[in-house]
């Protein structure tokens, strides 16, 4: 069993772990770690787990979702649209890196998958998903229209904008739990924090009616190598319905 190295563990005690910070503190806190002594060698991004009370083998608790964040990811984006004609155009203009149809469909057959995200138009759509399927779908790549990631030609470069801006996608994993990014260390706590009451407030419209019990269990918040601080979930909320 491997072992906290000591910037792990001076970290953690810095952290009172039976404590459910506030939003406000979970945030200020985890920034001011990220930029003491002890701070990593790189730029970690800003990782949030978030336990809901789900049951992912009904179809209708499966949460799924897309939320553009106020102040983005901090990280650049790779974006590639399938799509042809004017869609293609507009895809281009708002700042796609990769664009194309059938070429980039028979390049990414051959293996390549060079992209952070993927947009279809929903003409395109039958194509990607005949010969694509799975090379994207086991890859996080696959548009899909519940994340907002297959749409009309009239709004692709309207969606290509939001992704570039730092708009992040999720889904419940079979524990019921939601992870995902939020942000980089290097970024303002204010900034952090507005970033996940955007998430909080789309994951709490996203409540299927059919949950039992708090949806909301609990929220833990960290960077990529420092541990946990965990958040009140009914500050959370509060926060989330005021967004």
């Amino acid at each position: 069993m491997s072992k906290a190295g000591k910037r792990y563990l001076g970290l953690q005690s810095k952290i009172d772990a039976k404590k459910k910070y506030s939003t406000v503190d979970a945030f200020s806190t985890l920034v001011e770690l990220s930029h003491s002594d002890l701070k990593a060698k790189f730029d970690e991004s800003v990782d949030v787990a978030v336990r809901l009370g789900v049951n992912p083998k009904y179809a209708d608790q499966q949460i799924r979702g897309a939320c553009p964040l106020p102040h983005g990811t901090g990280k650049g984006v790779r974006v590639l649209v399938f799509a042809e004609g004017e869609a293609e155009r507009a895809a281009t203009e708002a700042g796609a890196e990769f664009v194309g149809g059938q070429d980039l469909i028979d390049k990414i057959k051959g293996g390549w998958t060079d992209f952070d995200k993927a947009v279809s138009t929903r003409s395109m759509m039958p194509k990607v998903a005949r010969f694509l399927g799975r090379i994207l779908g086991p890859r996080g790549l696959m548009p899909n229209p519940k994340v907002g990631t297959v749409v009309d030609d009239a709004v692709v470069g309207e969606t290509v904008a939001s992704l570039l801006k730092g708009k992040i996608d999720f889904r419940v994993d079979k524990s019921g739990i939601i992870h995902t990014s939020i942000g980089r260390a290097s970024m303002d706590a204010e900034k952090l924090q507005e970033n996940f009451v955007a998430l909080m407030s789309t994951l709490v419209r996203l409540k299927p009616s059919s949950a039992k019990g708090a949806y909301v269990r609990s929220i833990t918040v960290s960077t990529t190598m420092g541990p946990g601080i965990k958040i009140d979930t009914i500050d959370a909320q509060r926060q989330a319905e005021r967004f």
